[in-house]
């Protein structure tokens, strides 16, 4: 598949690192669309603190996961010495609750890019239900 890339290219490719790198494998990123994987663990740091006992992911992780996920729709249009920083989340729902041994399978399809700023759409889904959703908006700037 075209575009596939495991933890060695996401670390390439994302500013990100432990604990706040949320995408594990991107599986293809083709014509607008990307589909990626985080791999949802009970060692994760947030599962100590929110809802011990019956770990829940935290919302606003999977929407930073589904924003890191988007940053793959722009690989190709950006310049080295750029970075896509996260400009506003829009119409986010969450569907179900994301728990210790999920597979989080994130999609992002490009709505629109100009002049530095876009906006994409994306979803999160557990073995096939939707999970959580939301409009990811981000500017392109420089490091």
């Amino acid at each position: 598949m075209e575009g596939v890339r495991d933890i060695r290219r996401v670390l390439d490719q994302l500013p990100h690192r432990y604990p706040f790198l949320l995408v594990d494998r991107v599986i293809s990123n083709d014509q607008g669309k990307v589909w990626a994987i985080k791999n949802v663990t009970f060692n994760e740091p947030f599962f100590h603190g929110h809802f011990p006992g019956q770990p829940v992911m935290p919302g606003v992780l999977i929407l930073e996961a589904l924003a890191q996920a988007s940053i793959f729709l722009l690989q190709d249009q950006i310049n080295p010495g750029q970075v896509v920083y996260l400009a506003g989340i829009e119409h986010a729902r969450f569907r179900r609750q994301v728990v210790p041994g999920d597979r989080l399978d994130l999609h992002a399809e490009m709505v629109y890019f100009r002049r530095g700023v876009g906006r994409g759409s994306a979803f999160a889904e557990v073995d096939g239900e939707r999970a959580a959703e939301a409009d990811i908006l981000f500017s392109v700037g420089h490091e």
